[in-house]
């Protein structure tokens, strides 16, 4: 039988601001989750259900071998508020870099894409700003071989949220941008990332974030935190973490052994994504299949 607990608020609503964008402290987190459990706020709202090794080792393989030197190819800057305080400027640019990569599909034109767009006459044509990553352009092969464990994870959120994976499929339904057949339109990767304290914007209001890690080497701590609540979960290889990620949360500092790597993956729904599409007709996504074929002729 699984652990449930019921979680009450160790820090007051009021006072939970004042910690956006700042480390999560050892002493903020009373108790560490390493088994199968449930946990539910005291008003009776699901915050999360954590399940060991529920993710087939071949799938874990192929994604980290898909998106592994993509991701650690190019940092990237724009991740806003969960990489710190002082780093969130106006500016992504002035944002500390960190490896993190997208798959899937997105909701803003690069600059690149912006100038090229401009130059070629297509800004002309109206279409929404939606657009398939670059690592599915780029790495067509590796993103089919990444797919597997999406779907790994879709198939876990259907039979342990039912609820909420019904709300988000239907939605993910209504809009090609999607990764396969699954509920999301996006995915994360990161490398070695601890974020601060924060709440995750852009995602589906009515959907269940998610968290999977991927193991390369040695290394401690890096626990995914609910300050708030004191609580803590050691996501490892093959867990997975269902989570409310508009609830505060971020990582305990993560000490790597030599080169080890701590990759995770989040999937999610990107609100801009199906809303911009969702009531598209056949003409309009031609439309924009044209432009990105345009832009990248390798594009998926």
């Amino acid at each position: 039988m699984d652990n449930i607990i019921i979680a009450e608020k160790l820090i007051k609503d009021e006072d939970m601001e004042a910690l956006y964008n700042t480390d999560v402290k050892p002493e903020q987190i009373k108790y560490i989750i390493d088994c199968d459990t449930d946990v539910y706020t005291e008003d009776g709202n699901l915050l999360l259900i954590f399940r060991k090794k529920a993710l087939p080792d071949n799938h874990l393989k192929s994604y980290y071998e898909s998106l592994k030197q993509f991701t650690l190819k190019t940092p990237s800057n724009n991740r806003g508020s969960a990489s710190g305080g002082k780093y969130q400027c106006k500016n992504v640019y002035e944002n500390k870099k960190i490896f993190s990569s997208i798959m899937g599909y997105f909701d803003i034109w690069s600059p690149s894409q912006k100038k090229k767009i401009r130059e070629l006459g297509l800004n002309k044509i109206p279409v929404p700003e939606v657009r398939p990553t670059y690592f599915n352009c780029s790495q067509p092969n590796k993103y089919k071989n990444a797919i597997p464990l999406i779907e790994e994870i879709n198939k876990l959120y259907k039979k342990m949220l039912p609820s909420y994976f019904q709300k988000q499929n239907e939605k993910a339904k209504e809009t090609k941008f999607r990764v396969s057949n699954t509920a999301f339109t996006t995915i994360t990767t990161n490398i070695n990332y601890k974020t601060t304290i924060h709440q995750d914007k852009g995602d589906d209001d009515e959907g269940f974030g998610n968290l999977v890690v991927i193991e390369d080497g040695e290394y401690t701590g890096g626990e995914t935190c609910f300050p708030q609540y004191g609580i803590g979960v050691d996501v490892r290889q093959g867990d997975i973490l269902f989570m409310d990620v508009h609830q505060a949360h971020g990582n305990l500092p993560m000490n790597m052994k030599g080169d080890g790597k701590r990759m995770s993956i989040v999937c999610y729904l990107r609100k801009k994504v199906w809303s911009r599409t969702k009531d598209l007709n056949e003409e309009q996504y031609e439309n924009i299949h044209n432009i990105i074929k345009t832009l990248n002729p390798r594009a998926v």
